[in-house]
């Protein structure tokens, strides 16, 4: 089993596009809008593009308006790790993969949205593969 935490950078660098490794590994965004998931409705689940690792089912997926896929929780929480983010100005919360550390996206509190959670995790589509299959079975 790899550890892909143990990655080397040149490796990282052949294994993803150069736009799949400036949102993956140097916590990049994609423009909004773009992403092959932005809009998706198919049921399966979402998994991250470096390491494979299952982060999101699309029953938890929904649309905010704002230019990229939006879950109002994670698979499970020991899936991702939340940090601090303190660039652009501005405090956030970035969303990483608890498996290989790549950068997913961030994650939004209390912005009114109807969901259980009230928790807006705004991911890049180029982080994720999509395994369209039901859920529940």
């Amino acid at each position: 089993m790899t550890d892909f935490k143990l990655i080397a950078d040149t490796e990282w660098r052949n294994r993803l596009t150069d736009e799949e490794y400036y949102v993956l590994r140097q916590a990049g965004t994609e423009p909004p809008h773009v992403g092959e998931y932005t809009n998706t409705t198919t049921e399966g689940v979402y998994s991250c593009k470096a390491c494979g690792t299952e982060l999101f089912r699309s029953t938890e997926k929904f649309e905010s308006h704002c230019g990229w896929p939006s879950f109002f929780s994670p698979l499970a929480g020991d899936k991702i790790i939340e940090r601090v983010d303190n660039s652009l100005g501005m405090t956030r919360t970035e969303v990483l993969c608890a498996n290989c550390e790549s950068h997913l996206g961030h994650v939004f509190a209390g912005e009114g949205y109807d969901t259980p959670t009230d928790l807006r995790y705004c991911i890049n589509s180029i982080c994720l593969t999509l395994e369209e299959k039901p859920i529940g079975e």
